[in-house]
């Protein structure tokens, strides 16, 4: 069942009016959690796949609702123009028209190019496709929103209905400390979009100098610049507030936040929280969702022109129709 904060996202979605394509026609939960989706007003749906085993599906149902419409990608009039739009996209990294006619009738590369000509606010794919097979597509279409900075990833935990943000728990390896500072800002403006306060946490072992090393170096580094970009006219009004190095408690304990970094404006208070690499990222999102029980949303992507994001394999219903409404908050940039 939808949780407390789950529900606030899914009535938050309902108010923004998107239209987000679900490229897994073939897969049951799919066409369950797209049907909830439109009925609840969640979003408008847009099922690609076979459309008579689709029809099927729904004609069990009785009345779909006239907001869930199926496209199936082989036999659609839009084909050839996306074809064209993706040969134009790709032409310079070697792609022939051909290829693009063909790859563009792959669901998830039509659900794609969906996104990049408008037809629909964003994407969510996954559930029965590698992360690869959704995240090649965007990189490749929709493409970062910054070429300064690159595209990572986010999860929502949401711990006593307190929801935080932990970034990059998902996507990227090993970032160098430009772009760990990158994916800080980019996490701080998803937090903004979800209502959580941008008060950005560089997380390490060492809290302002208490340990030495290079990897304590990559997070000082990092915050440094961060800073600098908050210093720059773009940010000038910005709420963000990025500080660091500082240890899990100091960012999240007033108490020790004050002890150990009493000049801090984020340490005690932080809701963004960056973790230096994935390895960190995958363990403590997975530590605090089996042992500390909280809520897990994500892998969410962020840093694209627009919203694409990945399924667990595994997804629930609950999980996909949570990814909707969650594509359709980002889609209100």
């Amino acid at each position: 069942m939808p949780t407390q904060y789950l529900n606030s996202l899914i009535e938050k979605a309902k108010t923004l009016h998107k239209t987000i394509v679900l490229p897994e026609g073939e897969d049951k939960r799919v066409l369950e959690a797209g049907y909830i989706a439109a009925a609840e007003g969640v979003a408008d749906v847009i099922v690609l796949g076979d459309e008579g085993k689709i029809e099927s599906f729904y004609a069990k149902k009785g009345t779909k609702p006239s907001n869930l419409h199926i496209i199936n990608p082989l036999k659609s009039e839009k084909s050839d123009s996306y074809a064209r739009l993706l040969y134009e996209i790709r032409k310079e990294k070697g792609m022939t028209e051909i290829e693009a006619a063909r790859t563009a009738k792959i669901n998830t590369f039509f659900g794609t190019l969906m996104v990049k000509a408008g037809d629909a606010d964003g994407m969510v794919s996954g559930a029965a496709h590698s992360t690869a097979d959704t995240v090649r597509p965007a990189l490749q279409i929709v493409k970062s929103a910054r070429k300064d900075r690159g595209v990572s990833s986010f999860f929502i935990m949401v711990s006593d209905n307190k929801p935080y943000i932990l970034s990059d728990a998902g996507l990227v390896i090993n970032p160098d400390e430009k772009e760990l500072a990158g994916i800080a800002i980019t996490a701080a403006e998803s937090a903004i979009l979800f209502g959580i306060k941008p008060n950005v946490a560089m997380l390490s072992f060492s809290t302002k100098g208490s340990a030495k090393g290079p990897e304590v170096d990559k997070v000082v580094n990092a915050t440094r610049i961060a800073q600098e970009i908050l210093a720059t006219d773009e940010y000038k009004d910005s709420p963000i507030k990025v500080d660091g190095e500082l240890q899990g408690d100091a960012a999240l304990v007033a108490q020790v936040g004050a002890k150990k970094a009493p000049d801090s404006e984020v340490a005690g208070k932080a809701e963004v929280l960056i973790v230096p690499n994935l390895d960190t990222g995958n363990i403590c999102y997975k530590l605090l969702q089996r042992l500390g029980h909280c809520e897990a949303y994500g892998p969410i992507l962020q840093g694209l022109n627009a919203p694409i994001n990945d399924l667990s394999r595994g997804a629930f219903v609950e999980d996909i129709v949570g990814a909707i409404a969650i594509t359709c908050i980002q889609a209100q940039k």
